[in-house]
């Protein structure tokens, strides 16, 4: 009878088969999950943000999250910016981390940025920079 198993027998091995993979899944899932250093996304009631802020995040979110993390100091395509004017100096360029710095990049681009200067209305640009503060 050495191929033969007693039905109570396979159940219980399938059933510890079962246990021991999802074991696996579930810590796979935990270890992935504690590499992972993206959150859920806050709302701007969450970030404390006024109207200026909220305007200037929209603004962020459709011109420059594709390339600048806000949260994150991981850059993507540019550097982050997160804690952008808590620096003395931007991160690439040295430059002062000041509004006039950050405008005039915000307008005029710079290295592989491109301008929007013909984009974006000066109340935009204020607004992205008011926003640029709470990071």
């Amino acid at each position: 009878m050495g191929g033969f198993c007693i039905s109570g027998e396979r159940r219980g091995r399938n059933k510890a088969g079962r246990k021991l993979l999802g074991c696996c899944v579930l810590g796979f899932s935990l270890w992935a999950l504690g590499g992972c250093d993206t959150e859920l996304r806050k709302t701007d009631a969450q970030l404390g943000l006024n109207s200026q802020q909220a305007a200037g995040r929209r603004v962020y979110d459709n011109y420059c999250d594709r390339c600048h993390a806000p949260y994150s100091s991981r850059g993507r395509q540019g550097p982050s910016m997160k804690g952008v004017f808590k620096r003395q100096y931007l991160p690439m360029s040295g430059m002062p981390a000041n509004d006039d710095r950050v405008t005039d990049i915000v307008k005029m681009g710079r290295n592989k940025m491109p301008g929007y200067s013909q984009v974006l209305s000066q109340q935009q640009i204020d607004d992205l920079l008011a926003y640029m503060h709470t990071l």
